[in-house]
């Protein structure tokens, strides 16, 4: 199946000069969803996986369902205040500045195998930065997974020596 045809460019958003990739086409289409999943999964089933992080926003529509079809455990990674216990934080560059992002400081166990999943990579920096995150919590990062990817910004290249997966590629 041909995902990009599922994908809705936005031009000029969030801000001018930027093409944005509008990934709710795919979701509300239950057959690309459907097929974009599965191919999430094909390379980990199988594999030693104790937990599947997932960053908000749309990570939060992918990783959940993705820990559930490898029946391993969901662990959020969010924005600053929105965890209600211990947290550590990481503050990363973004593509239009820096952000920082939260988890509890339980959610990963030490030589747990976590699979990192999110709906996009561009600069690599929210991805390099929950790796960051993961590790610090003694956790060990066996792959990390994207419905799409943007080549031309490079982001691999802050996640060398990862595991990396993307179904799309622009």
């Amino acid at each position: 199946m041909d995902l990009k045809k599922y994908i809705r460019d936005i031009p000029d958003w969030p801000k001018k000069g930027v093409l944005f990739r509008d990934l709710t086409p795919l979701f509300k289409d239950p057959a690309a969803f459907r097929y974009a999943l599965e191919k999430l999964c094909e390379p980990y089933k199988g594999r030693a996986i104790d937990k599947i992080c997932g960053i908000e926003a749309r990570g939060f529509i992918i990783a959940p369902t993705i820990a559930h079809m490898l029946e391993v455990g969901f662990v959020p990674v969010r924005k600053p205040n929105k965890l209600p216990w211990q947290t550590e934080s990481v503050t990363y560059d973004l593509e239009y500045g820096t952000d920082t992002l939260e988890i509890h400081k339980d959610a990963i166990q030490p030589g747990e195998r976590v699979l990192l999943i999110d709906d996009l990579l561009a600069t690599g920096g929210t991805a390099a930065g929950v790796v960051k995150l993961i590790e610090r919590l003694g956790g060990k990062v066996v792959g990390i997974g994207f419905l799409v990817e943007l080549s031309f910004l490079n982001g691999r290249s802050k996640l060398v020596g990862y595991d990396i997966l993307s179904l799309v590629n622009y």
